[in-house]
């Protein structure tokens, strides 16, 4: 959708956390299709825009009490 990506920035400007990927919306822009890594780098560079720091895999996992699967 057109606006997972302002919603992405209100979300954190909220307090809250995002996520984004092909099962939320498949377009980068219009006509565009998208792949996962592309929604994510646009979603690292809006909140980046904003000041966030972005955790890497590792540090959710720590964050989260999760075990490395693989």
């Amino acid at each position: 959708s057109r606006m997972q990506m302002p919603f992405v920035a209100a979300a954190v400007l909220a307090g809250g956390n995002v996520r984004v990927g092909l099962e939320d919306n498949l377009y980068l822009d219009r006509g565009v299709f998208a792949t996962n890594g592309q929604l994510v780098t646009r979603a690292i560079e809006i909140l980046e825009r904003l000041g966030c720091r972005i955790l890497g895999p590792e540090e959710v996992r720590s964050r989260l009490g999760l075990e490395r699967r693989w």
